[in-house]
């Protein structure tokens, strides 16, 4: 397992024109504590993803409160409304990635707490996204939608800020009103042999259970 997680992480690949964002800004309430800084496989869990993005997309960027997490060595954007859960996270990582010098048409936003996610998966993701007309490029599990794992158009922007300003605030509900590209099984079937390709760490069960995995080989 962790050779093949380490291979998938920091082997050679082409990096996209695609902007990435890390979502760092929640508050871990269900899990206890700061859960982006949990280590899986001896790495905080905030490092890990910051290198599978910059093996995959560029620029790299993080979305948390002003003043964390500056030791991850990457450009922080202040999250314009914390405490208001991930919608309000990704758009400010498109209207940050709208006003940028270098700015991007495509955007890959990941949750911090996705430990089993793989380059392979979100090349195939963002190559996706390259060729889609859509407004968000996202896949549908057997959880049912993985908007946490997603490629946004830059320009889906407005579109969810003013759905913001009336009180929306399920990321779901935002995705409703864009063009949305779904990806089914039989897209992403191949990256998840063992069925944990968008697994995430709600609770402090949730992160045992990965050390676990990662420990053993096991799933």
């Amino acid at each position: 397992m962790k050779d093949r997680v380490t291979n998938s992480i920091r082997g050679a690949a082409r990096r996209l024109p695609v902007g990435g964002y890390v979502l760092a800004g929640g508050g871990s309430r269900r899990f206890g504590r700061d859960k982006a800084l949990v280590e899986i496989d001896g790495e905080p869990m905030l490092a890990r993803m910051i290198a599978l993005l910059r093996g995959v997309s560029m620029p790299v960027k993080m979305i948390a409160g002003r003043g964390k997490y500056e030791a991850f060595g990457v450009e922080m954007v202040g999250d314009r409304w914390p405490g208001e859960g991930p919608l309000g996270g990704i758009i400010t990582a498109l209207e940050d990635s709208a006003k940028c010098a270098t700015a991007r048409e495509w955007n890959l936003i990941l949750s911090c707490d996705m430990p089993f996610l793989t380059r392979e998966w979100l090349t195939y993701l963002c190559e996706r996204a390259e060729k889609s007309e859509a407004q968000v490029v996202l896949a549908h599990s057997a959880q049912g939608p993985e908007p946490l794992c997603a490629c946004w158009r830059t320009d889906a922007a407005e579109t969810l800020r003013e759905a913001f300003e009336r009180g929306v605030r399920k990321v779901t509900e935002g995705i409703s009103l864009l063009r949305a590209e779904v990806l089914d099984e039989r897209d992403w079937k191949r990256f998840d042999s063992e069925g944990r390709l968008f697994w995430n760490m709600n609770t402090q069960a949730d992160y045992e259970e990965a050390r676990r995995v990662f420990e053993t080989g096991q799933a």
